[in-house]
């Protein structure tokens, strides 16, 4: 009999009750309690909404960040915060983002912590591998030491047992928690494997806390294995998991985003008791991994998607599961191919979703219902699922036979690409004295990355206007008086070039996608992207075009409001690509393709408007790389051509801005260079300028802006810090090819908060002015 389970469960609540109540929490409106009181009730109907499957996650849910919380596990908080005597949740909410809620840390923090309670520098935050999901970074010295403190799972699984519930606690591996973080080493470069030492007897502590509570399976995450992994860490698995083999639980090795390759041996070789698979990107590697595993382990099977929102082939998935089946027996699990954190809660709210494009689709809940269908199948027969079987075998033809899905045209526009559209006239040493003496900018010049707060009137405006409260002209009216705002700040605050504020635009990709043809779009279909950040990406099912300009009318008006230059916003193509859920009938490569040519056309919109600055963000370029190198080259090739094909085709005077974050970008410093934007902007906040280690051995040939403003935490930067790291990067960088700037939009801070943070750094661009280099 095959067994069901899940590998994690969307934690934000089905209408992002999470975000809600953590952010009235953040602004001192409700209780510590009235918080905690949320997760539990989140988590209770989470397992309940599992209760079907044979085995429920229990510890995939997080107030924040699931590596936050293994580090509080394991008693590796950073200095800065360690000797905080306040709620631990409190002291969690510091690292992530550099305080608590409003008032908690002067209420609780020990006297001589005192000067701590305006905030501390919060972790840095980046990718959790090529997902759009964002996680804590785990920070290492040599002199890190590690002590169990369980208290949160303990308490959740005594939870789930109360909910009736089979539970499997999720934690992640020990040699993934190491490969995660980073070395924060005073003395310099130091391998944190070293501390492989110390952290095993506290995962063996763990172990044995859930085997004293009556736990029968642990699910350990190591997705690590995923990797390319040099020698000393591939050793590094044999070593934990010797370790570790004592145990009095069985463990679930659990693996996921890739394929094992060269690491599926190693996989099979350690002394766990289940292994799990990630069939949609590993399925060719099933078969060897059952003939690999010793005959007592479990082979569990990722079937469904667990990152994309398409529903299953049941049929097609049938016919090779039930060989596997055959041969494993009650040996033989079947699961999501990762924890569904990457997709929305429930199709079933969908209601104002096109009927034929709902019925391609499945959510979090509804792979659940796929997963339990297949085992069904699979224990007792087709025939006992005959009627669900026709009836997606039925959805699955009409996405397939579909015309609304491929259009003649641009699949002829796709053709007719060449590499002449993607070259700028001129190379950047030409391009960049026309560009400086039409803008006529000072040294140090500062901008910002395109969005400001999304006001309260802003939400009401949208909120009306959607529902018909409001027309056309009346929410015109109110973007345009956002604008103006925008505007008037930036013209006082001394910015030099300037932004509209991004007021008409409900998300960075949602916003273009919904004036595309070839795109579709949920109500409730959000996503967590960190902390209380969701998103909610659209729906790429069909071939993309763009029918009318974009941007250009809320350009062109807020041009009209001030002499100083204003930049156009677009998002890239690959960010557009990497922030939606894509179809999966065709290469990845194909779509941005046609999302560049569209983007091509606004840009040069925007040109003949009379825009001379253009950002287009590429925010995700790296997080759509593969997690082996050796396939880096492809993405990389067809990533910054689509690039390129949206950005080049402008004059030598048109200067187009670039925008990353989050990410870590020095291995791909070199095609980031070949994208060839006159002007790039960077997240450098959180890292202390560490991001521009790449430049001690490349000599990147045009502008940069590397943010000195960390946007994802309510603190303040003071002149002296943004002149600080302004100078660091002067070291790598000439200083004027310097731009200073935020590391990401302000769209989720207050005006409180903006203001004063971009008076500092205007300042500071200032003072680097009169400053000789």
């Amino acid at each position: 009999m095959a067994t069901t389970h899940n590998l994690g469960f969307p934690r934000i609540g089905a209408k992002r009750e999470l975000k809600f109540a953590l952010e009235n929490y953040w602004k001192g409106q409700t209780s510590r309690d009235a918080l905690k009181a949320v997760g539990t009730q989140l988590r209770e109907r989470h397992w309940n909404d599992q209760a079907r499957l044979d085995f429920v996650p229990v510890g995939d849910f997080a107030f924040y960040d699931q590596v936050l919380d293994m580090s509080f596990t394991l008693g590796n908080l950073p200095e800065r915060v360690r000797d905080f005597h306040g709620d631990a949740l409190d002291n969690a909410f510091r690292v992530a983002r550099g305080r608590s809620a409003q008032g908690t840390e002067a209420a609780e923090a020990t006297q001589e912590h005192d000067a701590c309670c305006g905030g501390v520098a919060a972790g840095e935050m980046t990718k959790w591998f090529d997902t759009n999901y964002h996680y804590i970074v785990p920070e290492f010295t040599s002199a890190t030491n590690f002590s169990l403190d369980a208290t949160r799972l303990v308490a959740q699984l005594g939870e789930a047992r109360s909910c009736g519930v089979h539970a499997k606690p999720v934690i992640i591996g020990p040699v993934t928690y190491l490969w995660l973080g980073k070395s924060k080493d005073p003395n310099g470069a130091w391998d944190r494997l070293a501390l492989l030492p110390k952290l095993l007897p506290v995962y063996g502590a763990l172990l044995d806390t859930f085997a004293a509570l009556g736990i029968d399976w642990v699910q350990i995450d190591e997705p690590a294995l995923v990797t390319e992994l040099d020698a000393n860490w591939r050793n590094a698995f044999v070593t934990a998991y010797d370790s570790l083999s004592t145990r009095r639980v069985k463990v679930l090795l659990a693996t996921y985003f890739g394929q094992l390759q060269d690491n599926l041996e190693l996989a099979c070789s350690l002394p766990v008791d289940g292994l799990h698979i990630d069939a949609i990107n590993a399925r060719d590697e099933l078969a060897q991994a059952a003939s690999l595993l010793p005959a007592s382990a479990v082979l569990s099977v990722g079937a469904i998607n667990g990152r994309n929102i398409w529903k299953t082939d049941l049929n097609a998935t049938l016919a090779w599961l039930e060989p596997l089946a055959q041969k494993l027996g009650d040996r033989l699990w079947i699961a999501p191919s990762c924890s569904l954190l990457h997709v929305p809660v429930d199709l079933e709210s969908e209601h104002k979703l096109d009927a034929e494009i709902r019925s391609w689709l499945a959510f979090a809940l509804q792979k659940l219902a796929e997963v339990k269908l297949l085992a069904d199948a699979l224990n007792n027969g087709r025939a006992s699922v005959a009627l669900e079987l026709v009836a997606n075998a039925k959805a699955i033809n009409s996405r397939r036979t579909s015309l609304r899905v491929n259009n003649p045209v641009v699949k002829a526009a796709i053709a007719r690409i060449d590499a002449a559209l993607g070259k700028r006239h001129s190379p950047y040493t030409a391009r960049a004295p026309k560009q400086a003496a039409l803008l006529n900018l000072p040294a140090f010049p500062t901008t910002t990355i395109g969005s400001f707060p999304q006001t309260a009137e802003i939400r009401r405006a949208r909120s009306l206007f959607k529902a018909g409260a409001l027309d056309q002209v009346g929410y015109d009216m109110a973007m345009q008086a956002e604008i103006a705002r925008s505007v008037r700040e930036q013209e006082s605050l001394g910015l030099d070039v300037l932004v509209h504020g991004e007021a008409e635009r409900n998300d960075m990709v949602e916003y273009f996608g919904e004036q595309l043809e070839g795109y579709a779009f949920s109500q409730f279909g959000w996503v967590q992207s960190y902390g209380s950040r969701c998103v909610k990406p659209p729906i790429l099912f069909g071939d993309i075009s763009r029918p009318n300009a974009m941007t250009v009318e809320w350009i062109r008006y807020a041009q009209t409001l001030t002499k100083k230059p204003m930049k156009g916003m677009l998002t890239g193509p690959v960010t557009i690509l990497n922030w939606s859920f894509v179809r999966d009938d065709q290469p990845r490569s194909v779509s941005c393709r046609q999302l560049a040519l569209a983007i091509r056309e606004e840009v040069l919109d925007l040109e003949k408007a009379g825009v001379c600055v253009i950002q287009i963000d590429e925010a995700a370029l790296r997080e759509g790389l593969p997690l082996r190198r050796s396939q880096w080259n492809e993405y990389l090739q067809w990533a910054v051509e689509s690039f390129r094909i949206a950005a080049n085709g402008v004059r030598d005077e048109t200067q187009i801005h670039t925008h990353m974050c989050y990410s870590e970008f020095n291995d791909i410093i070199a095609s980031i260079a070949d994208m060839d934007a006159d002007v790039i902007t960077i997240e450098t906040s959180r890292s202390d300028m560490e991001l521009l280690d790449a430049f001690d051995n490349f000599n990147y040939p045009n502008e940069i802006g590397p943010g000195v403003y960390d946007i994802h935490s309510p603190n303040i930067p003071s002149q002296a810090h943004i002149v600080q790291l302004m100078k660091k990067a002067a070291e790598r960088i000439p200083p004027q090819r310097l731009w200073v700037n935020p590391d990401c939009g302000l769209k989720t801070r207050q005006w409180a908060e903006v203001i004063p943070a971009l008076t500092n750094m205007v300042a500071a661009a200032r003072t680097l002015r009169s400053t000789p280099f």
